[in-house]
């Protein structure tokens, strides 16, 4: 339970019918200005802080840190830190909002089609024109560049074809060109056909000489496609339900699922696995026992159990909603027990909860730690003990905003006027085609534009 203590708020500004409409309206403008440049100043940190990786202590990224810390839309926190890592290659739109002359609406937009070539363009027609004006070239750019990428897309997709003959001796001939996607699902399926066949025991180049009668790694190849063909005829083109399609399979000791227990972990190609990554697998795979001779040879083989029934999955689904961690919500999700099923632990509403993938990976290999009280909620600790507590709220100070922004820019240098964000439009149509011609020319190095716009 948070007990909520409401006080009186502060007046940062009271409202004088006395003070000129004119005068109030100029500080409204210095103070949109002192925001634009501490906005600067905001995204300045934003980034030093996601390239040392501030948030890496358990988020999935920068933005989830943001959305936790700050309060932040998770929409919004993305684009900030976008607009953050953009502005470190443009130095032009850089300084301009430094100083309080860009918003940052102007420079969210921008930031999607600015480049080393074209931003001191960019940023004359930003300083010139409206936020509006700004949202409605970067539109059209950016629909320019989309008509010319499915053109693009449109002439590769048109020029695929498999072309087939048969020799004089009877041999079928093959010659494909195929979109990046069939021909990567191509690859796969020969790769498997290759492992089906021949095992993973060899790895020749293409036209690689083999001993003896062992074929080349071409003639391997193309006896894995054959068996690619006749598995997708024998299997109906439909290999199965997606859970069963590929399987993982991974041999664990009953001592290495044990907290501190060191049995061994492998693969089935013999490949080492953590004995902490098998105990979360086993929070929610499919789990066989098998009982094992001391010369290494299968006594008994039960049947196959799941971890988390259906049932309980879709208790967890609808009491948690998604990932527990602070501030993530991701909704594909792992079932964790909070004590380890290995250790004992029920497998009941109680003692499970969701995680993503990722911070599944935290609690069990990252060091952080969970509980789940009976009220239900989840308290997480972070490795060095400390608690990850939900997102602390931030401690506003009172006073005038526009005099407490001036004093603070001031330590940078930074001194804005209330004209600093005035556009320099004189009403008049803007020719946005002659522009995006413009633009295009200084990005793409072709012929400018000859006429002016009108």
């Amino acid at each position: 339970m948070i007990e909520m203590i409401c006080e009186a708020p502060a007046k940062p500004y009271e409202v004088n019918p006395a003070v000129d409409i004119e005068a109030l309206g100029e500080r409204i403008a210095l103070l949109s200005a002192q925001i634009s440049a501490a906005t600067y100043e905001l995204l300045t940190m934003l980034r030093e802080f996601d390239e040392r990786g501030g948030w890496s202590c358990g988020f999935r990224s920068c933005a989830h840190w943001l959305n936790w810390r700050v309060g932040l839309d998770l929409g919004a926190a993305r684009e900030k830190v976008r607009v953050a890592r953009a502005l470190a290659g443009l130095p032009c739109l850089s300084e301009s909002m430094r100083r309080g002359e860009l918003s940052y609406a102007k420079v969210r937009a921008l930031t999607r089609i600015a480049t080393a070539a074209n931003e001191a363009e960019l940023l004359t027609f930003a300083r010139a024109g409206t936020a509006a004006h700004v949202e409605k070239l970067v539109r059209g750019m950016r629909r320019v560049d989309r008509n010319e990428e499915r053109e693009h897309e449109q002439r590769r997709h048109a020029s695929r074809y498999l072309r087939l003959h048969t020799d004089e001796d009877g041999m079928v001939v093959v010659s494909a060109r195929l979109p990046p996607e069939a021909g990567a699902a191509l690859l796969r399926a020969i790769e498997a056909g290759l492992e089906k066949l021949y095992g993973r025991s060899r790895r020749e180049e293409p036209g690689e000489s083999a001993a003896g009668d062992e074929p080349t790694a071409e003639q391997r190849r193309a006896d894995a496609l054959g068996l690619v063909a006749e598995s997708a005829l024998a299997g109906g083109l439909d290999p199965g339900t997606r859970v069963d399609r590929y399987q993982v399979v991974i041999h664990v000791d009953a001592a290495a699922l044990i907290a501190g227990g060191d049995g061994a972990s492998t693969l089935a190609d013999g490949t080492h696995v953590s004995a902490e990554t098998s105990r979360r697998l086993a929070c929610h795979s499919a789990v066989v026992t098998m009982r094992h001779a001391p010369d290494g040879s299968v006594l008994d083989v039960g049947r196959r159990t799941r971890a988390i029934s259906p049932s309980l999955r879709r208790a967890l689904e609808h009491r948690d909603r998604g990932c527990r961690f602070p501030g993530c919500g991701l909704r594909l999700c792992d079932a964790h027990h909070v004590e380890r099923w290995a250790d004992g632990g029920a497998t009941k509403l109680a003692n499970t909860l969701l995680l993503c993938r990722r911070h599944h990976r935290a609690v069990h290999e990252g060091g952080f730690r969970v509980e789940l009280l009976a009220s239900g909620e989840a308290r997480f600790y972070r490795p060095d003990g400390r608690r990850l507590v939900d997102a602390p709220g931030v401690s506003v100070g009172a006073g005038r905003a526009e005099n407490g922004l001036a004093a603070r820019l001031a330590t940078r240098g930074v001194v804005v006027a209330a004209k600093s964000t005035l556009p320099s439009w004189d009403g008049g149509e803007v020719d946005y085609g002659w522009e995006i011609d413009w633009l295009r020319s200084l990005d793409c190095g072709r012929p400018a534009p000859t006429a002016l716009p009108s």
